[in-house]
């Protein structure tokens, strides 16, 4: 298969460490903190270099403490910075770990979530096969100007994760962007909030007959549900991790994984399957970046 294409975000992780989420006017006191790169398209972005899968990495690089901190971190990972806006913010997420590993997410967003098509003249759409876009792109201002790009490049399968906020966007964009035919990646929250229904599995195939294409649904420890564009489902059991540090990227990890696998044509329940691996073993470290050492072999 052609290269991907990686459309998203970077921002900067702020991982705070704390035993529970303060209530109102509660004093608590984090065990940790620390800084680190993140945003799903820099956590998908991640898991391809790591796996040497063919792509390209476009995402906006502010100005400001936190535009800085990226554009530094990114020239030290050898990764190029495709557009560079020092003139506007870049953002951060503050990512409150629970002691349990569950993370909760509190976002400031800058131009690291923005799309303008002139960005994308010197890349030409056919040179790619698959591209993968998040729900917070969508979402924000500049959102049209990212569906009206795909729109007018349908060769590019579409790899579309809404996330948590997914229904939050306004109906009228969401429903063009079921209209492109997208693989959907989603939890099993995201597919019952996107559907309205009771059950993963309605779910799925509610979402399958509107996009007449795949539906991918992961379910945590109890692995990944799968309905392909062909009609065929099954479920792929889920890797327990040795220790959870927390979750966060785990689900970018896990479409990173699968989009790798497809660029190198394996086949897409083989794909799950390794990512399944890949999301077992992002669980198992501090923030969103596998080390490569830890990479489960493909």
């Amino acid at each position: 298969m052609k290269p991907a294409l990686i459309i998203g975000s970077t921002c900067v992780d702020v991982i705070i460490n704390i035993d529970h989420l303060p209530t109102t006017a509660e004093n608590i006191r984090p065990t940790a903190q620390s800084m680190s790169l993140g945003g799903c398209a820099y956590n998908v972005n991640h898991i391809l270099r790591l796996l040497n899968a063919p792509h390209t990495f476009i995402s906006p690089v502010g100005g400001g403490t936190y535009g800085d901190y990226v554009a530094k971190e990114l020239k030290n990972a050898g990764i190029p910075v495709a557009i560079r806006v020092p003139e506007q913010p870049n953002g951060c997420c503050y990512c409150l770990v629970e002691a349990s590993g569950e993370r909760t997410f509190m976002s400031y967003h800058g131009v690291e979530y923005t799309f303008q098509k002139y960005w994308m003249e010197p890349y030409n759409a056919d040179n790619y096969g698959l591209t993968y876009v998040c729900g917070l792109e969508i979402e924000e201002s500049t959102g049209d100007n990212l569906i009206e790009y795909l729109e007018a490049h349908p060769q590019l399968q579409v790899c579309y994760a809404p996330g948590p906020r997914g229904k939050l966007i306004d109906p009228h964009r969401t429903e063009r962007m079921m209209k492109l035919h997208p693989i959907l990646h989603i939890n099993e929250q995201e597919s019952l909030d996107l559907s309205g229904k009771e059950d993963y599995q309605t779910a799925a195939a509610y979402l399958h007959e509107i996009t007449g294409n795949t539906v991918i649904i992961t379910l945590g420890e109890n692995g990944t549900y799968c309905l392909e564009q062909s009609g065929d489902s099954y479920q792929i059991p889920g890797i327990p991790a040795d220790h959870v540090e927390d979750t966060i990227g785990a689900g970018d990890s896990h479409i990173g994984a699968i989009i790798a696998c497809l660029t190198k044509d394996i086949p897409l329940r083989d794909a799950i399957a390794y990512a399944n691996k890949v999301a077992s073993a992002v669980v198992g470290v501090k923030g969103a970046s596998l080390p490569a050492e830890l990479l489960p072999e493909l």
